[in-house]
């Protein structure tokens, strides 16, 4: 876009790679300016995104439980934090931004970070890390049964309570019952998405995995900055998570 941007975003429970080749976007809950490349870690709060106009950027919207595969880096160390993807001292990432900034062709950019991904993955995936396998089948639950509790899931993990928070932190970037609460709030934006003219707050509350109403409406405002109802008078409700591209 060449014109002014300000936008409001919700945590969406996956970890980010920016490219910007415009102006980058200023975050005043964090006061920061991003750089043009940007590693973007889980967030437990919304933000005001803002740029002066000429706005241009590619990301990388990685899986919940996967970027630290391609970084090296535990995803807890980019938690509520936007770090200068220079400062990670990756120099093959280094060469990747230099190609994206300096191609004109967005497509080709697309195809170059994609080859590089798959080169990554190829190199540092290892099939056996049951770490990997274990927190996608936690993760894989959380989206579906919301209610569910860290001992349930340390269960499907096989892991106790506490090795599977600590595996958890460090492959997602935050503690599990922070991740279902996100997980949570973007499952009541998609139904109230999908349900924009015929909404039953009760029932969202029910099928997003809140206790009730009230914990629904308390939580749900705690992460977004306003209640289910205020939030649909100045804004369209979206999930990042749930909406799948067309």
């Amino acid at each position: 876009s060449d014109k002014a941007l300000s936008t409001y975003t919700f945590p969406v429970g996956c970890p980010q790679i920016i490219f910007h080749k415009q102006e980058p976007l200023y975050i005043p809950e964090l006061d920061t300016v991003q750089s043009r490349l940007t590693i973007s870690g889980q967030v437990n709060f919304s933000s005001h995104l803002r740029s002066d106009g000429e706005t241009e950027m590619i990301v990388v919207v990685f899986h919940p439980h996967t970027m630290n595969m391609f970084l090296h880096s535990p995803a807890s160390l980019f938690y509520n934090r936007e770090v200068s993807g220079y400062d990670v001292e990756d120099r093959g990432l280094n060469e990747l931004a230099v190609q994206v900034f300096e191609c004109e062709d967005n497509n080709v950019c697309v195809n170059r970070i994609e080859e590089w991904l798959l080169a990554r993955q190829a190199r540092n995936f290892d099939h056996t890390d049951y770490g990997i396998n274990r927190i996608r089948a936690a993760i894989k639950e959380i989206c579906i049964h919301t209610q569910g509790t860290v001992k349930e899931l340390s269960s499907i993990c096989c892991l106790s309570k506490k090795q599977f928070e600590r595996e958890f932190n460090t492959l997602v970037g935050m503690n599990p019952k922070e991740y279902i609460r996100i997980v949570r709030l973007q499952k009541a934006l998609a139904l109230l998405q999908q349900k924009r003219n015929d909404i039953n707050h009760a029932q969202i509350a029910y099928a997003s995995g809140y206790a009730d109403q009230s914990h629904y409406i308390r939580e749900f405002k705690r992460l977004s900055g306003y209640t289910p109802q205020s939030l649909l008078r100045i804004a369209e409700p979206y999930s990042d998570l749930f909406t799948m591209p067309v």
